[in-house]
């Protein structure tokens, strides 16, 4: 983002994802098409309309928790502490030599500390019966996870972070935004390292019964490895998931100089809200292709320079209508050339720590130079009818990549990621 000041750099990877814990079992879980949907077991989902989930296979004493951790912690809390100290340890950066007012956190999240705060509700009002409720049935973490300021103060407990400490929740965005924001505040040279990303644990009975209300997810559930669809025409909707991813970011010459292992530099983000619906969207993406040509304008790159496109693809019917008009108005012809792929097809839509989790993604593309594919893609739908890599993984040189995100309130958000001292 070198518009701004300082070019900004990833230089550290945490992943807590369906699939694995870890940033290697989850690049192994995308590059081989795999997907991590299956029915809901995190609760008793009989009577939903929607049955189906990408959960985590998550213990948090194997994860390296403590017992202090998992009984205070919403599991929100929990994914975010995993994958903060994932990203920090690969960074290799000695976090306790680093001058704590030049240490930020900003991460993301839709729906906080769903789980617990529903729990708490439960106990505090015999289980939906009062209306008046009872404090003392109530754990005395309460207001902690009423108050999703939480997740970053917990991570910036953890790093020792003193400057900025931020959290970003703009639905479905928030986890591009998070990062987002980030690297501006060291482009700015407001900070010189970040821990940034998103967390999101929303497969509770109150979330799926959001999303039940408005017929936003899939009503699938006899074939819920196969429940999502994106551009398929026969998607009906997003399967609901779950995870976080953290990156640890850092001034691009202070990583070089350190000798620091650099997966990708953050080279521009912009955002913008369709101020329209809070569901609807203009067929035309009008919205998502403004944000991404500036995009693309503050990492001064041409379209044609994109070699991936990383789709929100939510696998719902008007929502990939939108991103693909979206693809053709801002990419031009070269929409019909790059690579296009939606993750939501193997590890499902985590609300706002989905962002993060592509991010991470397509910043181990660039490393590993495979663009993922998308699962489940056997019956293209003809309105999407760009190349959105159905089934298989694709082996290809990247240098430039570009991620984008829609949320619901209208808000479409998008960055590009590039090679460190490639051609852009």
């Amino acid at each position: 983002m070198s518009e701004a000041g300082r070019d900004v750099v990833i230089t550290g990877i945490g992943v807590v994802a369906p699939g694995g814990i870890g940033t290697k079992p989850f690049w192994q879980l995308l590059t081989s098409g795999r997907t991590a949907t299956r029915a809901i077991s995190l609760f008793d989902p009989g009577r939903f309309r929607s049955r189906v989930a990408a959960e985590v296979d998550f213990d948090p004493l194997l994860a390296g928790l403590s017992e202090a951790d998992r009984d205070n912690h919403d599991r929100v809390v929990q994914f975010a502490l995993v994958s903060a100290r994932e990203a920090m340890a690969d960074s290799d950066i000695e976090f306790d030599s680093l001058p704590p007012e030049r240490l930020g956190v900003a991460l993301g999240s839709a729906v906080g500390n769903t789980m617990r705060l529903e729990e708490n509700y439960l106990a505090v009002s015999g289980r939906g019966r009062n209306w008046l409720v009872d404090h003392e049935q109530a754990s005395p973490h309460l207001y902690e996870y009423l108050v999703p300021s939480t997740i970053p103060r917990e991570v910036a407990l953890a790093c020792g972070a003193e400057g900025p400490v931020a959290l970003i929740s703009n639905g479905c965005t928030a986890g591009i935004d998070a990062v987002g924001y980030a690297a501006q505040l060291i482009a700015e040279g407001r900070t010189d390292v970040m821990v940034a990303g998103a967390a999101d644990a929303p497969i509770s009975p109150i979330t799926t019964a959001c999303f039940d209300a408005i017929n936003a997810t899939t009503p699938d559930n006899d074939d819920p490895e196969h429940a999502s669809r994106p551009f398929d025409a026969r998607r009906n909707g997003f399967v609901l998931g779950e995870g976080a991813a953290v990156l640890v970011l850092e001034e691009a010459e202070a990583a070089r100089r350190r000798g620091a292992h650099i997966y990708a530099q953050i080279s521009g983000f912009a955002s913008r809200s369709n101020a329209y619906h809070m569901t609807g969207l203009h067929p035309a993406g009008r919205e998502m292709a403004e944000a991404i040509r500036q995009a693309l304008d503050r990492a001064r790159l041409d379209p044609t320079r994109i070699d991936y496109v990383n789709a929100h693809g939510s696998g719902t019917p008007q929502n990939d209508r939108h991103e693909t008009g979206a693809f053709k108005e801002s990419l031009g012809p070269h929409a019909y050339r790059v690579p296009i792929s939606s993750l939501k097809s193997m590890v499902g839509h985590s609300l706002g720590a989905i962002g993060s989790i592509e991010l991470a993604a397509c910043a181990l593309a660039i490393e590993n130079g495979v663009v993922p594919p998308t699962a489940n893609l056997t019956v293209p739908d003809p309105e999407c009818d760009l190349d959105y890599v159905p089934l298989v993984a694709r082996e290809r040189r990247l240098d430039a990549v570009l991620s984008v995100g829609s949320g619901f309130g209208g808000f479409q958000s998008a960055l590009v990621l590039t090679r460190y001292g490639g051609r852009a």
